[in-house]
């Protein structure tokens, strides 16, 4: 479906719905804009492929599962009133919040491609909020100084450099049921438990596998944001000029599976050829969603690339970005003693849609199931089971050079999500695990937090990786396996 298509689709539903837009209509919880969350923190969750009863501002509709998007929905939120508000005179013009946050962390074995050290960082995050009648202006900013970094310069898209602007944009809300959101903003949809179809935001996956605070898996994207809201039904409409891929791994800090070279890292990273034209290399998301006997149920569109490297150039060298577009669906919601959930997807690879070049990923359909549940108090249980299917099997296989690594034709993938809370729910136990019968790799996150006071956090972790293989997702990364600690300080 052609950008054209899918926008004048939604100016279609817009237009039509116009006329009952005068009254705002009741919002799914979530989806008022005045709505704020609090700052719980979601355990971690997958790749190539992320809770709580927080409400979230971006409108993703029921409350979600932890992990399922606590840690996103903290991008949009707004800080708590005792967090810090200057004014005079009784007036309340600018609202302050941030935290101070710093992190160690080690390879627990030897890595010819890496350093020992994977994480020496300390962190000023500063955000200040102006509103006004009908609207608001968020500016989020880190100051981060990384001793286990390469001086590459300031990168804002690939997230390099002392300073990361998590966001700076302008909300407002031109009619009782619609609201726009413009600039720099973290974006999330879709119901996996770290593991995304629909979701065809930016993610940091360096920053998820090197132990960071886990709502820097979503990384910022430069987009506006339409969204509207009537009885019929609800819309999200997402334009974003210029491409904003993954900050996926290419070797700077975490060791990786080279296409042509092998296992490889900081001695050989992988060069892109990044679509970077504004305008021209454009992308758009939507997503129509309504709640039907509290049954969250939502259709998905996408058009511009694979956020992450969908080939690789052999004769350049390059990874590349190639044409992607995405179609799906999802549900959620009660089911017996737990919350269930559903999502599907279409991955239509435009540039292959024939299966027979090798340099580009074939098509691709996704699937995925998941549940959650609280069989004891405080204690949180979930599971999903993930389908990643290529389509075009056989001309892919033909189309293979000799000796190549071959993908199968079907991947699996098993999570299991363990959280226990204690001491007044001020010390959290938590293990997420990944593993692929048909990759036969695993990744697993062992995690304690415990809240020292209302201000001060200590953390300590691990990201633990095996694999059978070099080229399989989990198993290219088993030299990174790493275990870090941390403290946080918010105000």
């Amino acid at each position: 479906m052609p950008r054209k298509v899918i926008i004048a689709a939604c100016l279609v539903f817009m237009v039509a719905i116009g006329p009952a837009m005068g009254q705002e209509p009741s919002l799914p919880q979530g989806l008022d804009g005045n709505a704020t969350s609090s700052d719980t923190q979601g355990g971690p969750s997958l790749p190539s492929g992320l809770g709580g009863d927080e409400k979230q501002k971006d409108g993703d509709g029921p409350a979600l599962p932890s992990g399922l998007g606590g840690e996103e929905a903290r991008e949009d939120a707004q800080p708590e009133r005792e967090k810090g508000w200057f004014g005079r005179k009784g007036r309340i013009p600018v609202q302050i919040a941030g935290f101070w946050d710093t992190r160690a962390g080690s390879r627990l074995q030897d890595d010819p491609h890496q350093k020992r050290l994977s994480l020496a960082e300390t962190r000023l995050q500063l955000q200040a909020m102006r509103y006004w009648p009908g609207g608001s202006f968020d500016l989020k900013v880190d100051f981060l100084g990384d001793a286990a970094a390469e001086d590459r310069g300031l990168d804002l898209r690939r997230g390099e450099g002392p300073v990361d602007l998590r966001s700076a944009h302008v909300s407002l809300s031109p009619l009782p049921s619609m609201d726009l959101k413009v600039g720099r903003q973290v974006l999330t949809w879709g119901t996996g438990d770290q593991l995304f179809i629909n979701d065809m935001f930016p993610k940091d996956w360096e920053s998820f596998f090197i132990g960071r605070d886990t709502e820097y898996l979503k990384a910022p994207s430069n987009s506006a944001k339409a969204s509207v809201y009537t009885d019929a039904a609800n819309l999200d409409l997402v334009y974003t000029p210029r491409f904003n891929p993954d900050r996926y791994i290419d070797g700077q800090r975490v060791s990786y599976y080279h296409p042509r070279d092998g296992r490889s890292g900081r001695d050989n990273t992988l060069p892109a050829d990044l679509p970077g034209d504004w305008i021209d290399d454009d992308e758009i998301a939507l997503r129509l969603y309504k709640n039907v006997s509290g049954m969250e149920l939502a259709a998905y569109a996408y058009d511009g690339y694979w956020k992450s490297p969908g080939g690789f150039d052999q004769q350049q060298g390059e990874a590349l970005f190639p044409e992607l577009s995405v179609y799906g669906a999802s549900a959620r919601g009660s089911w017996g003693p737990g919350i269930g959930n559903m999502e599907v997807g279409y991955y239509d690879s435009r540039e292959d849609r024939d299966g027979d070049d090798p340099e580009i990923k074939n098509s691709q359909f996704r699937a995925l199931a998941g549940y959650e549940l609280e069989p004891l108090k405080n204690l949180t249980v979930g599971a999903q089971y993930y389908l990643e299917h290529m389509m075009d099997y056989e001309d892919y296989e033909d189309s293979l050079p000799p000796g190549s690594n071959k993908a199968d034709e079907n991947r699996h993938v098993l999570t299991l999500r363990l959280t226990k809370l204690y001491w007044m729910q001020t010390l959290e136990l938590s293990l997420f695990t990944f593993y692929s019968p048909s990759d036969e790799d695993a990744y697993i996150r062992p995690r304690v937090v415990y809240d020292l006071t209302d201000q001060w956090r200590l953390e300590a972790g691990g990201n633990l990786f095996y694999g059978e293989d070099d080229h399989t997702f989990f198993g290219q990364f088993q030299d990174n396996t790493n275990a870090y600690v941390g403290l946080r300080y918010s105000f």
